[in-house]
This record gives structure tokens, sequence and C-alpha cells, in this order.
């Protein structure tokens, strides 16, 4: 409870207890009216016995037989009435003549009660203001064969019926208490289950962070996954996610995520990148923790599809600036050397010299300017020679390498694709002292046919398949993003891609040669 205001969980509980209050005072009502009733009707039914097994009693039929019938039935009446429970049980003639009451002084008196009926040989029960007060009482003839020569009255006064009903109402409010307490216990363990459930929280603090939470989800340009403890199920997916992920509408298991996402776990996970069959995603995962306990894990995807390509791209430049910081010092050297045979005299020495390295390499841009029609990847292949020359590794472009132009593929992702095998086969070679690698771009059966071979020991098809997925690398610095760069850009046009290990290590990839 924040700024003066009830909590949810409180406000529940004290609704549940006032409802329980209201509950428990009209059950106690309806217990004592029920009881009441039960108890009329139970005095019904007792009075009418009592009337009717002392009416067809032979000794009450000889007593009326006499001229003075109370001394006889008197006694008789009053024990049965001490012995019943009742208030009253009066013998009366015909004409309504008492010859027995509970009052002795009102015997002789007439009978105030109604008769009708049970002179007309009809035993009857009503509620009537006799002299003991309103009473439950029982009328039924007294037959001498077809002869009625007598009435019996037997009644219980209402008085007595409600202090009978009174004795009951400790009983009925003990369990209404003990209902109401058990009620309310209960009620106070629901309300700090929902009190952990809402972080104590009020309505109206829950209704602003749900729609703050909606806005924010359906608003950040970051894909997000809730998931619940286990990692099994997504709670929340919000719209980027969804997008970026390709995911339909509707709940989201881990299984419907990307196979390296699936395999991810549930771990914590720190910039950590996937790669799809579109995009390029920087993931991180959290675990989430309330009190002590796991609550579950929040996965976070940014797309860096461009920003890897951008970055891509400045490598191969990065790498193309060090290919000439190394040509030109090469260059230096050998003007220095070409200088110095000059000021020996020694000219053709110096002009066979200064010329040689320049035929072979002047020799590879004619055949690749010549035989390769897209200027970015001869480039590429230009730059990656240089590279590997620098590190020991012979890197040959095939003869057979011709290509018109790098369709399907535009430039950038034909760079993308054969620079990437390259780096990976150099990389592969382990720089040996002989260490070397072959390339071959050509088009082949409509089929744009991609082969880099190298001298490194190859990787298993399981291994080559690992690194299609994401991150897979056998080095330690490196993200393992350029295998599955390359199965990226396959993938898109329908290709296939497949690796050797004998008699070389060699990866192959053929793409067709038709219009996405």
């Amino acid at each position: 409870m924040r700024h003066g205001r009830l909590s949810l969980a409180a406000q529940t509980f004290l609704l549940q207890l006032v409802v329980l209050a209201l509950v428990v005072i009209a059950g106690v009502g309806l217990a004592v009216v029920e009881e009441r009733h039960n108890r009329d009707e139970a005095t019904r039914q007792q009075v009418t016995a009592v009337a009717v097994s002392l009416a067809q009693a032979p000794s009450t039929v000889a007593a009326l037989d006499t001229p003075d019938p109370s001394p006889r039935l008197q006694p008789v009446t009053e024990r049965i009435r001490h012995a019943t429970g009742l208030d009253f049980i009066v013998v009366m003639a015909p004409d309504r003549t008492r010859y027995t009451h509970t009052n002795p002084a009102l015997i002789g008196a007439l009978f105030s009660g109604n008769i009708d009926r049970a002179l007309d040989g009809a035993t009857f029960t009503e509620l009537y203001p006799g002299s003991l007060g309103p009473s439950i009482r029982a009328v039924t003839p007294i037959r001498d064969g077809d002869r009625i020569i007598g009435l019996v009255a037997a009644g219980v006064t209402r008085a007595k019926i409600g202090d009978q009903v009174g004795a009951q109402l400790p009983l009925i409010l003990g369990v209404s208490a003990i209902a109401l307490v058990l009620a309310a216990l209960g009620s106070l363990l629901l309300s700090r289950r929902l009190r952990r459930q809402t972080r104590g929280l009020a309505p109206d603090e829950l209704r602003t962070m749900y729609e703050h939470h909606d806005a924010v989800l359906h608003s950040m340009h970051e894909g997000l996954l809730v998931f619940e403890p286990g990692g099994t199920r997504a709670r929340v997916v919000n719209d980027e996610a969804r997008r970026l992920l390709d995911l339909s509408a509707g709940t989201v298991d881990r299984v419907d995520l990307p196979v390296s996402l699936q395999r991810m776990g549930a771990g914590l996970v720190r910039d950590e990148m996937h790669v799809t069959d579109s995009r390029i995603l920087l993931v991180n995962q959290d675990t989430v923790a309330w009190g002590g306990r796991d609550t579950g894990s929040v996965l976070t995807i940014r797309d860096h599809t461009e920003l890897r390509e951008v970055l891509g791209e400045l490598d191969s430049v990065r790498g193309f600036a060090e290919s000439l910081r190394a040509q030109a010092h090469e260059s230096a050297n050998r003007l220095h050397t070409v200088v110095t045979m000059v000021e020996l005299g020694r000219y053709r020495e110096a002009v066979d010299f200064a010329t040689a390295e320049l035929r072979l390499s002047q020799a590879l841009i004619d055949r690749l300017l010549t035989s390769v029609g897209d200027p970015a990847l001869a480039a590429l292949l230009l730059g990656k020679v240089n590279q590997a020359g620098e590190r020991g590794i012979e890197l040959t472009i095939t003869a057979d390498t011709a290509l018109d132009s790098t369709a399907p593929l535009s430039a950038h992702e034909a760079v993308t694709l054969v620079g990437n095998l390259i780096d990976n086969a150099l990389d592969a070679t382990g720089g040996g002292p002989v260490s070397w690698v072959e390339v071959t771009v050509r088009h082949d059966d409509s089929m744009l046919f991609v082969r880099v071979a190298d001298s490194g020991p190859g990787m298993s098809g399981e291994t080559f398949a690992r690194a299609a997925e994401r991150g897979y690398s056998t080095k330690v610095d490196h993200q393992g993003l350029g295998l599955a760069l390359v199965h990226r850009v396959v993938s898109r046009y329908g290709g296939e891609i497949g690796t050797d290990e004998y008699p070389e290590s060699a990866v192959t990839v053929r793409i067709p040669r038709v219009d996405r």
C-alpha cells in the first residue's frame, strides 16, 4: 500500500470480510427461522399424538360415563402433561365445559378455543391465544361408538417454543462464528497470495502499470520475449520479436524459435550473435528472480544485419588498406635495391629485378579483370592474394575462374560469400610451412559455382552443419559468423553448400542462376 491507497489484496480481503459477515448474519437468521419452523412442526405432531392417544384411551371414555369425570381425569392428564412437556391438556364436554386443566381453578369453566371441526369428527391443530397465552394446540373428539361424548385439547405455548429455539441459539451462533473465523482465515491466506502476486500494488497502480507495459512493448525497437520458469513457453512476445524471428500470432514456445536460439538454454547470455535465414541478430538473455525464486528469463533481440554488412565491408577495406601498406613497404625495399644496383652500374640486372614482380602481378590483374566481370569481386580476389602472401600462404585463383556477373547474387552478397569462404580457408591452413588456398568462381550449367580448397584438415559433415547455425568457431577470438553468413546467402537463393575432406579440404557452393 502506497500513498494511502489500499492494495488490491487489502481491498479484496476487506470486501470478502464484509461479504462473509453478511452471509453469516443471513445464515444465522435463516437458521433461526428454520429452527422455529421445525419446532412448530414438531410441536404440532407431538400435541396431536398426545391428544389422539388420550382420546382413544378406554379409561378416558369410562371416566366420561361417570357423573363427575374430573377427579378421575385430572391426575392422569397432569401426569401425561409432565411426562410429555406439554403446557396444558384439557378434557371437555361437547358443550366446552372443562373437566381438566393445568390451572385447577379453571375446571368447570368453558374452553375458549375452536372445537367445531372436532365436533364434526375431525382432528386439527391451530395457533390460538388461550388462557395461558398464544399456543399451538390440537383438538380431537372422544368417541363412544359412533357418538362423540367429549373432546381433548393438548397444547404448548409459543413462549415455551421460543425458549426451546433460544436454547439452540448459542449452538447456531457458535457454529456460525467458527465458520466466519475459518472463512476469514481462508480469505486472509488468499489475500496474502494475491499480495505476493500483485506485489502489493493498488488497482489503479496495476492498471497504470499494464498500460505502460503494453505501450512499451509495442513501441520499443528491440525484440523482447519473456519466458516462464524452465524457459519453454514465452509469456510475453512483442511485435518486434515476431518480426525479427518471423513468428506467427499466438503462443510462442522455445521450439518455435530458430534452431540456434532453441539450443541456447535459459542461462545468462551477453551480446551473442545469431544468424537466421534473413537476419543477423544480437541476443542478450537475463534470468529474473523475485524473493530468491526463479520467475523466468528475458530475451532481447536487436537486428544487426545492416551493421554487420557494413562491418564486413569495413573489414574488406581494412584488408585492402593493409595490403596496400604491405605493398608500399615492399615497393620501397625494391626501389632502394633498384637504386643501389643503378649506382653500382648494374643497369640490366636492375631492370630485370624491377620488372619481374611487376609482370607477375600485372598478369594476375589482367586475367582477373578479363575473366571476372564484377570489379568488386575482382578487387576482393586480388586483395586476398596479397593478404595471403603476407601470411605466408599461397593463394591461387584457378585458370577456369570466369564469370560475366555475380548474378543471381548482388555484388555485395558475392563479396560476403567468397570473402568469408576465403577467410575461413586462410585460417584453416594453420600457417604451416606448406600452406595454400585455391579459389574457383565460375558459371557452370546455369549455376554460380564457388569452390574454395585449402591445405587444412577440413571439417566433418556434423561440424560443418553446426557452423551453419550460429556462432560456431574453432577460434576463441572469433564469433563464428563467417560460415553462418555464407549459409544465409546460399539459403536465400535456394542454393547448395557442401564440404569435402578428401582428397583435400574444400567447400563447394552452387546457386541456381534464376531470378528470386
